[in-house]
């Protein structure tokens, strides 16, 4: 049995496991607690089901116990696949990560593929694509090389591509990149880890440093907290003159990043701003809009427009 399965390997305990998740459904997260409890005490390795117990302690309002199940989901998968640290963080326990685990968002987004278009198009209002295609046609130029970091499925590649000589996309995940790749858009598609130094990110693998004259990034960065890397590789991605533009969930006022609930990150136009400022990108435009929907609750974003100084 692998501590990564979403069974434990035991047939009495997904039993319990999938009565929990009834109790759960049920509005009974006290119940399903106690009933997850007694799976894992059959399958005390199944990280999964630490996750799960966890989820129903919080719901339950028991912190101390959601605390200690999420501790237990890290001792079994140290790499953190289900961003259990991410949770700790927002509980209290440990202090907000610069960066989320890359396993951890590997995974989700592998988990994803399949599904990310029906589930954000279609049912959550998603628009960053066309929002952001939208702002770098105002430039009224045409790109001889575009990035498209964090390129998912490839939404953004189409809105883009008829300004574009060459297009590259790059993502975390493989099943993402099958996708993309599906639609025929990009020349070129790779794996890349934003959250890594400049050098070790994958992003230069293919060619020359200084190469882009154009860069995007829709709905990446909330998977990022801290920026200065991020912001470091797309200075050593583009040329003079060049590009870079992308969306934030909006942080609102202060000058720096927080974890959301959703274990995203939300960035502050002031805290953006200033990394800008730092990496020599001149801001040319700033849109504030909102950018998808989160069940019942309307995501706020704000969407940049910049130029690398000449």
């Amino acid at each position: 049995m692998q501590p990564n399965q979403l069974t434990s390997g035991d047939v009495i305990a997904d039993r319990r496991a999938d009565y929990a998740k009834m109790l759960d459904e049920s509005g009974e997260p006290d119940a399903a607690a106690e009933l997850m409890e007694q799976a894992l005490e059959l399958a005390p390795r199944w990280a999964a089901g630490w996750y799960r117990l966890a989820g129903y302690r919080e719901k339950a309002g028991d912190r101390a116990g959601a605390i200690e199940a999420y501790r237990q989901t890290l001792e079994v998968t140290p790499e953190d696949i289900f961003g259990a640290g991410l949770k700790l963080a927002l509980l209290g326990d440990v202090a907000t990560p610069g960066q989320p685990p890359s396993s951890y968002v590997e995974r989700l987004f592998d988990d994803y593929a399949d599904r990310f278009e029906t589930s954000l198009v279609e049912k959550l209002d998603y628009s960053v694509p066309v929002k952001l295609a939208a702002l770098v046609a105002t430039t009224g130029r045409n790109y001889a090389l575009a990035v498209d970091l964090g390129c998912g499925t490839g939404l953004l590649g189409p809105e883009i591509r008829d300004s574009v000589a060459r297009l590259e996309g790059f993502d975390l995940s493989q099943n993402m990149l099958s996708k993309a790749a599906e639609k025929h858009v990009y020349d070129h598609l790779a794996q890349a880890d934003l959250s890594l130094a400049p050098d070790a990110t994958g992003l230069f693998a293919e060619g020359a440093m200084h190469r882009a004259d154009l860069v995007t990034a829709a709905d990446v960065l909330m998977y990022l907290g801290n920026l200065e890397s991020l912001f470091a590789a797309v200075s050593a991605l583009v040329v003079a003159g060049a590009d870079f533009a992308f969306s934030v969930e909006d942080a609102g006022e202060g000058d720096g990043f927080h974890l959301a609930p959703s274990l995203r990150y939300a960035h502050s136009e002031t805290y953006v701003r200033a990394l800008c400022l730092r990496h020599g990108l001149d801001v040319a435009a700033v849109s504030k809009t909102a950018i998808r929907k989160d069940g019942a609750n309307v995501i706020s974003g704000i969407l940049f427009l910049t130029r690398k100084a000449a």
